[in-house]
């Protein structure tokens, strides 16, 4: 079943390269009580999320905070390694958590799981992004196979606008 409007998102663990190493990020326990902007993408360093899905996100996340979000939440299914260079290359810090689902238990739970083994990527992760409340979800745009429309920053800002 698809994850949508109003549901809880699933305890699942991520990881995160830190400075300090690889570190679990209980996702229940980043979520609790704050308001933040997900997006989900196949894969660290592949075309269109390298060059403008994850580019989106850094260019307006000032905007995306004015309008009370705590944080933004890039989640890939990639190994935290993989998903820790990503974030060096693109320069994310201090501005995008970048957060490993390595098996896809993120993507599959919420049911955004993607076969992508006919091009040689296995199991990865639809093109989504979704604005979340202490746990639930309050928008949720899932992209369909292929396609950059509607999980880009600037939608975000406009749910985030017509929600106020």
């Amino acid at each position: 079943m698809v994850i949508r409007q109003g549901d809880t998102l699933p305890a699942v663990t991520l990881r995160e390269l830190t400075a300090d190493g690889p570190r679990e990020v209980p996702l229940a326990d980043l979520l609790r009580g704050r308001r933040v902007v997900l997006f989900g993408v196949p894969g660290a360093f592949t075309p269109t999320c390298s060059a403008r899905h994850l580019p989106g996100y850094l260019e307006l996340a000032g905007k995306l905070r004015l309008r009370q979000v705590d944080e933004i939440v890039c989640i890939a299914v990639n190994d935290l390694y993989v998903t820790g260079a990503w974030a060096k290359e693109m320069k994310t810090e201090g501005t995008i958590r970048m957060l490993a689902d390595g098996n896809g238990d993120f993507a599959r739970a919420i049911g955004l799981e993607d076969d992508l083994r006919k091009y040689g990527m296995g199991l990865r992760s639809r093109r989504y992004s979704m604005l979340v409340d202490d746990g639930i979800v309050r928008e949720i745009n899932v992209e369909a196979p292929g396609k950059f429309e509607v999980s880009d920053a600037e939608t975000m800002i406009y749910q985030l606008d017509r929600l106020r």
